[in-house]
């Protein structure tokens, strides 16, 4: 068994690395730890956050690109105006993007994520180039189904690659600063612009930026220690990082693969209630996104211009949330209760945003719901990462998460339909229905990890492996 390296031993190390660097005073010594430390943070974030980012952010424009081309008049121009054409070019992406994301995690761990990340979104932008080629809708359903292949490997991958870097008290606000730096993309279309070159120019800014990624993004910690990236770490400070995550789970050093290990947790009944949360927030998510300009034109009676202008400023207001409750969890060293606290926020929302009668009541709502549901998607990240021990279990857990969790694109795409409206009342049921089933599961987990953790203190069991691991509440 490979030997766990304790806190003592991390500290250890870590004075060894500074010896003749410190003074001899305890206070100097540890005025330099702390400024190592950070000066370490701050290299490994710069290297991940806005790489992985920014290609997230293209990746969710490239997904829903067909709403953007359905302004721009490809309803007409592919004949999909009426029956279930345009149903099947949105949720074809979703089944390859479900089915292929256990496999692509297994690619991303032998490749690597240096190559293999920016490696799939250079693919994808060439897919997406491919649309404005395309003169059929059905002609775009093999599109699609590529497209969900290739992208089945990109979020889980970096889901995987953020969760191997950070130890579990930073994991909250990474992956908050990950969903804050994604935004919200969209290309403007204020004036008119032929169908083809919408895709052709989606195609050639998702390359360019993949483009710019390889030259950040880093690899995994022990492959970093094997073969350190030119500019990032060096040797002792990689040193440094690896006996403070092994400090703080034991899990760097990659086991080797079998299918054994990597399905090993698929008994564990608890890796698929995360999963299942991050369906039903993601459900909530993609079904405002999907349809909150719809909705903003029909219910709130704004113009189809105000209704553009106005779905915006709803999601970069979430971003307040985000750090309030990534400060809060991180310094409590909580999750479950945070991220229940933010199902409450849009269950407050809800309501407001459905059946209030003055439009910018409603508008109200919209704020409060959005900054509930997206500031919830981070939280369930952190939630899950903290929860799960070893790189195997680590990388089938993130497949799992994000693979159900994608589910959420399907069902968030079916709840508003345009025989509700202008009420939507079952779309609005369904969402609060949603932040219930998540506040449930929750309070599961919560009750199973609290009788896990009081059996490892009284030395009744070994949780995941490791004598002091303890789930996180």
């Amino acid at each position: 068994m490979a030997h766990t390296t304790t806190k003592d031993e991390a500290i250890d190390h870590i004075e060894k690395v500074e010896k003749g660097l410190a003074s001899s005073s305890s206070a100097s010594s540890e005025t330099l730890e702390t400024k190592l430390a950070a000066s370490i943070r701050h290299r490994i974030d710069l290297r991940l956050i806005p790489a992985l980012g920014a290609m997230y952010g293209i990746s969710l424009m490239d997904r829903k690109n067909v709403s953007n081309a359905a302004i721009a008049g490809m309803l007409v121009d592919m004949r999909m105006g009426r029956g279930m054409a345009y149903n099947l070019v949105n949720l074809c992406f979703f089944i390859t993007y479900v089915l292929f994301q256990p496999l692509m995690i297994i690619v991303c761990r032998k490749i690597g994520p240096r190559y293999f990340l920016p490696g799939v979104c250079i693919a994808w932008g060439v897919v997406i180039i491919g649309f404005g080629f395309t003169k059929t809708w059905g002609g775009l359903i093999p599109l699609r189904l590529v497209l969900g292949l290739l992208e089945s490997g990109y979020f889980p991958g970096c889901l995987y690659l953020l969760s191997c870097w950070y130890t579990k008290c930073a994991k909250w606000k990474v992956f908050k600063v990950f969903e804050v730096g994604a935004g919200k993309h969209k290309i403007p279309l204020e004036h008119p612009i032929r169908l083809d070159r919408i895709f052709i120019i989606e195609g050639v800014i998702t390359c360019a930026v993949a483009i710019f990624a390889i030259t950040f993004i880093i690899k995994f910690p022990d492959q970093e220690k094997k073969k350190p990236s030119w500019g990032f770490l060096k040797p002792g400070e990689i040193d440094i990082v690896i006996d403070r995550l092994n400090a703080d789970r034991g899990d760097v050093e990659a086991e080797k693969f079998s299918w054994k290990k990597f399905l090993e947790p698929a008994k564990d009944w608890y890796i698929y209630a995360f999963a299942f949360i991050l369906l039903f927030v993601t459900t909530v998510a993609y079904g405002f996104a999907f349809f909150l300009p719809i909705i903003l034109s029909t219910k709130l009676k704004f113009s189809m211009a105000m209704s553009q202008c106005l779905g915006a400023p709803p999601y970069a207001a979430s971003g307040f949330l985000m750090y309030g409750a990534a400060w809060f969890s991180d310094k409590y060293k909580t999750r479950g209760p945070v991220l229940c606290f933010l199902c409450l926020v849009s269950l407050i929302g809800l309501p407001i945003m459905g059946f209030v009668k003055n439009p910018w009541g409603q508008y109200v709502g919209v704020f409060i719901t959005i900054s509930g549901t997206n500031s919830a998607i981070p939280s369930v990240m952190a939630y899950q990462a903290n929860n799960i021990r070893g790189q195997w279990r680590r990388a089938f857990c993130s497949a799992t998460l994000t693979g159900i969790g994608g589910i959420g694109g399907i069902t968030g795409a079916l709840i508003f339909r345009t025989a509700d409206a202008p009420m939507y009342v079952p779309g609005f049921a369904a969402c609060m229905a949603c932040n219930v089933l998540v506040i449930f599961l929750v309070g599961v987990l919560t009750f199973h990890f609290r009788r896990c953790n009081a059996q490892a203190d009284r030395e009744e069991r070994v949780l995941l492996g490791d004598p002091s691991f303890r789930f996180t509440i």
